[in-house]
């Protein structure tokens, strides 16, 4: 029998960079797997996207405050689990997001200041899970007021690799790893047996890891301040913004969770960095197999009750 190897691709989806790797002994049987994975990831992009006018996701947008739309099942309770998030996290995820003006926030050279706290509150008055309305038997999706806007940012790559690993599965692949631009779910072991390493990326520098984890069966996810940001008078603030206030979230460099599912992983960190150390990390307490890792703008680090950190 021939050795056992890792077999990987990446290929920029969705706006990111996702890596898929496969473990097998041939590798045209790998390439052929790693291609379904690929599919998969690809379909669901065209399903979600707001770049293209004929996607569910601009359907519902076009026509919010007007009519309900008729979606696929897949899209349907992709955004009833997302306003199921939104409920545990008091809405701090939230997928109505889309309806903050881009002027508002554009995380460029020319922004120099912040906008004072009514302006940014008027901005987000659109932003309410509450006003999705859905209907199970008709299969279909209204916005209540005119300009709302969803958009699946937060949920949809971690949505697209936990399918792409299901697809690769079901297909035979034993071991792999589906990474969208650091978030990623792992299964099996690798080609010696040991689990999968994976890195948490060091929030000053984004090419060096502070610290590692072994993980199998796992979905890994991070959100942080330095993937986009603006400095306005020597303070740093993050292109995460809180729903509730339209203002960005300070006070925290990173989050990372780990979970079972890659959907779960991506949809839940970045609530708690909007919900702020203590809130969030008592949330994840109350919750079952779901762990996070925090670091705060000092560089402390905090984590839920059941990780050790070495």
């Amino acid at each position: 029998m021939a050795d056992q190897q890792i077999f990987k691709r990446s290929c920029k989806l969705m706006g990111n960079r996702f890596e898929l790797s496969a473990i097998a002994a041939d590798e045209k049987w790998a390439n052929d797997k790693i291609d379904a994975g690929i599919e998969e990831i690809s379909r669901i992009e065209k399903l979600l996207t707001t770049f293209s006018d004929d996607s569910e996701t601009n359907q519902i947008n076009h026509n919010a405050g007007i009519t309900p739309v008729a979606v696929s099942r897949e899209t349907f309770e992709l955004i009833k689990r997302s306003i199921r998030i939104s409920e545990v996290t008091q809405g701090a995820f939230d997928i109505t997001y889309g309806s903050v003006d881009k002027s508002l926030w554009n995380f460029d050279q020319n922004m120099t200041s912040l906008p004072d706290k009514a302006t940014a509150k008027q901005m987000v008055r659109l932003i309410n899970f509450r006003n999705i309305v859905l209907d199970d038997d008709k299969c279909t999706v209204f916005l209540r007021e005119q300009g709302m806007r969803i958009g699946f940012g937060g949920i949809g790559k971690g949505y697209a690799a936990e399918r792409a690993k299901q697809v690769m599965k079901q297909a035979g692949v034993t071991s792999g790893v589906v990474n969208a631009s650091g978030d990623l779910s792992a299964w099996g072991v690798q080609p010696n047996g040991k689990k999968w390493t994976i890195g948490i990326a060091n929030p000053d520098s984004t090419h060096e890891i502070f610290s590692y984890l072994d993980i199998t069966d796992l979905a890994v996810a991070t959100s942080g301040n330095y993937e986009k940001f603006v400095i306005i008078d020597g303070k740093k603030y993050s292109h995460t913004i809180n729903p509730l206030t339209g203002l960005p979230v300070t006070g925290i460099k990173s989050v990372t969770i780990i979970t079972t599912n890659a959907e779960i992983a991506d949809a839940m960190a970045t609530p708690v960095m909007i919900m702020g150390i203590h809130a969030g990390l008592d949330m994840i307490n109350q919750m079952k197999h779901i762990e996070a890792i925090i670091i705060d703008d000092n560089n402390r680090l905090y984590a839920s009750k059941n990780i050790n950190i070495k």
